[in-house]
């Protein structure tokens, strides 16, 4: 995995393998990255849950498994390599919600049985690698961890972030967030 020291790092990543194919969605990584925090900024959103809808699935750039891992029976967990790159630059407001967004997407798939149906094709043939739909027992441990609020308007996010041509602000728009969340 790749080690990330600054936000040109970060933005590197994003601005040259952002433009990949979104794993069988009609938009790149960042065009996704950018419509999710655009989501949370229309919906009020704080400023560290913005961050992490643009930077939620920055680890789908940092493995080498390809746009067909799931395909291949593969979970990549770009949550947990995400938040690896991450540690130790962004507060864990930022971080923990990266960290949960597939378990908010378990714990919704539980919780409001429609949401299943609305999710896209890529979703659905993920969820099976990342553990199915939550038990009542990990829904409650769900919504009990730091954050898990904020992960759940994230998901939100990112199931709303898959418009192809969609006009929103663009990558640099977002460096003065990151740079004042940055340590």
């Amino acid at each position: 995995m790749q080690a990330l020291s600054s936000v040109d790092d970060v933005f590197e990543i994003l601005a040259a393998g952002g433009g990949e194919a979104y794993f069988g969605e009609p938009v790149s990584v960042l065009e996704h990255g950018l419509q999710a925090a655009d989501y949370v900024r229309r919906k009020g959103g704080e400023p560290t849950l913005i961050a992490a809808a643009l930077l939620h699935d920055l680890g789908h750039l940092l493995h080498s498994e390809g746009e067909d891992a799931a395909k291949r029976g593969l979970d990549t967990q770009h949550e947990e390599l995400g938040v690896r790159a991450l540690a130790g630059h962004l507060p864990s407001s930022v971080l923990d919600p990266i960290r949960l967004h597939v378990a908010a997407k378990r714990y919704l798939c539980s919780a409001e049985p429609a949401y299943l149906t609305e999710l896209s094709h890529a979703s659905v043939e993920s969820l099976d690698l990342q553990g199915g739909p939550m038990d009542a027992a990990e829904s409650e441990a769900f919504l009990r961890l730091p954050h898990a609020r904020e992960a759940l308007l994230l998901r939100r996010a990112d199931d709303a972030a898959k418009v192809q041509g969609l006009d929103v602000p663009n990558l640099i728009s977002y460096r003065p967030l990151i740079e004042s969340l940055w340590v």
